[in-house]
């Protein structure tokens, strides 16, 4: 078995972001010209090494990308365009992608070639010394033309272990003739990390002043693993993708890679600022690119994920209360995250404690009459379809009322739904706050919204200080196996007041219903903590 030993461990270890490139070759992934634009700048922020753009010859939107960040100076990254060696039979300067990469003026070029006898054999049908030809000669070309060149080796590793001695030829053509750095691509991504391990630890005996660099694929899971494992070999170049986005499984995830580099194995990665710094801004370009993708985070995310530090069961809950951790491998805050304790069906007594002690400022003995009476009400509601695991600002509510510390604020009397064929709803509320009864009208795009206008209308009356309050997103999810019109449905409704974010759950075979007890607990929350039962300070920002 080889020995992991990280005898350059303080090196730097320098960063190729290819989201834009690779990461736009996954399925399901398109980014428009300004997305590209502002995940550029981000990347930039973050402080990664290379932002490969695009492969100016594949298409007209990566060229225009090109020239429109001539407008947009980057302050560390350098701009890497994508492209191929040139096609056999061509000279170089007759080599249409390589005159795109030269046309697209930025300091460093990446391109790929050919280290596996298959593909130059049955895909190229050149002969293998026409292929070192093309890699060297391709090299050449773009540093004549004043540009960095990193050389990604594609099918690497397949190709070492069918041939070594070709693959071997392969990197060492481009190295001669002026790459910059050698990136082992395991193209396929079908390699396990300990025969990555191994290769690149060969591949750093036989060429010792070689700069390795990995590039990794998804295929079994191991992209990241992968990564690492060649960090520990000897790379001191990465290549990879903000959440893994790529084609078929995807890229390395460089959302776990880069904190695993720094935080694990003790390399330098990115800027030479402390982890809070500049991993906050790793969360913040994961996030981003979700954005430009249409798609929600993946809360379940190493490092980033809003349930990265999640604590749900109870003796989990229990431990990390007393030594954090027992249960967590590094402290939230240096990668910018927060430790979460979830209410649920699962949570022991401690975990009800604890919330209410972090967010209400309560300090509760765990086997509290009121603490029980309170969780059982929770199993019950779950049972039902409700997750409070996701929702837990309408847990504490349940707990405020068991310990006797609820005091009403309003009471929704009746409402109700208009709806036809057109996008607009109407909705009537009726609200008693004290003794006053008020009677609203709302019209929305759909019956939520409008909804949703009727009783903010009815309750700013009365509480001005909901204005502030915002509904920043509404899911709907079918909680049964059974998928059908007489469904339970559970609705998820997100706050925010520019100091907090909360979510709120409810549930009922009327969508309507469900939302209306989502969006009254939404803004009775709001109430609850802004008269006084928060213990935190207002402007500290916080997630419920």
């Amino acid at each position: 078995m080889p020995c992991f030993l990280y005898s350059h461990a303080g090196d730097y270890v320098e960063v190729l972001d290819t989201t834009l490139r690779d990461g736009a070759q996954g399925a399901n992934v398109s980014f428009t010209l300004q997305d590209k634009i502002n995940i550029a700048l981000k990347l930039d922020e973050l402080g990664v090494d290379y932002i490969e753009g695009g492969w100016p010859y594949s298409n007209p939107k990566d060229l225009e990308f090109f020239k429109l960040m001539k407008e947009y100076p980057l302050t560390r990254a350098k701009l890497a365009a994508f492209g191929s060696t040139r096609r056999r039979g061509l000279r170089p300067h007759q080599d249409e992608s390589l005159n795109s990469i030269v046309k697209a003026d930025v300091p460093a070029a990446v391109i790929f070639g050919k280290s596996w006898t298959l593909h130059v054999d049955r895909v190229l049908e050149a002969t293998r010394e026409e292929n070192l030809a093309m890699i060297a000669e391709s090299v050449e070309y773009l540093r004549q033309h004043g540009m960095e060149v990193i050389y990604d080796a594609e099918h690497f590793f397949q190709g070492y272990q069918e041939d070594p001695e070709y693959a071997l030829a392969t990197i060492e053509a481009a190295w001669r003739a002026g790459a910059r750095v050698v990136a082992l691509a395991d193209t396929n991504g079908g390699t396990p990390p300990h025969e990555v391990y191994k290769i690149v630890q060969e591949v750093r005996r036989r060429f010792p002043n070689m700069p390795l660099g990995a590039h990794m694929h998804n295929d079994i899971g191991c992209a990241v693993a992968n990564t690492l494992m060649a960090v520990a070999a000897g790379a001191r170049h990465v290549q990879g993708t903000i959440n893994g986005v790529g084609e078929r499984t995807g890229n390395a995830d460089l959302v776990a890679v880069l904190p695993t580099l720094e935080l694990k194995m003790g390399f330098r990665v990115l800027r030479d600022e402390p982890p809070p710094a500049k991993y906050s801004r790793l969360r913040e370009v994961s996030r981003l690119v979700y954005e430009a993708l249409g798609m929600a985070p993946n809360p379940y995310q190493p490092y980033v994920g809003e349930f990265a530090f999640a604590h749900k069961g109870g003796v989990h809950a229990d431990a990390v209360m007393k030594v954090p951790r027992a249960y967590e491998h590094v402290d939230p805050a240096l990668v910018g995250n927060r430790r979460v304790f979830i209410v649920s069906e699962m949570a022991g007594g401690a975990s009800v404690v604890l919330k209410a002690a972090e967010e209400l400022g309560l300090e509760l003995e765990k086997r509290d009459e009121a603490v029980r009476r309170a969780l059982e009400e929770i199993k019950r509601m779950e049972k039902e379809g409700y997750s409070f695991d996701i929702a837990p600002a309408s847990a504490l509510l349940i707990l405020m009322r068991h310990l006797g510390l609820y005091k009403e604020r309003f009471q929704l009397l009746e409402w109700k739904v208009v709806t036809g064929p057109s996008e607009h709803s109407y909705a009537f509320v009726k609200v008693r706050v004290g003794e006053s009864v008020r009677l609203e009208a709302g019209e929305g795009v759909g019956p939520v919204h409008a909804v949703d206008v009727a009783l903010r209308r009815a309750l700013t009356a009365s509480f001005p200080e909901l204005g502030d309050v915002a509904l920043s997103d509404y899911k709907v999810v079918l909680p049964t196996a059974k998928k059908s019109t007489e469904s339970v449905v559970r609705v998820l409704a997100e706050f925010r007041d520019g100091q907090r974010m909360w979510r709120t759950v409810g549930v009922s075979t009327n969508i309507v219903k469900a939302s209306i007890k989502a969006l009254t607990d939404g803004y009775d929350f709001a109430l609850q903590m802004r008269n006084g039962l928060g213990k935190k300070p207002i402007g500290e920002q916080r997630r419920i």
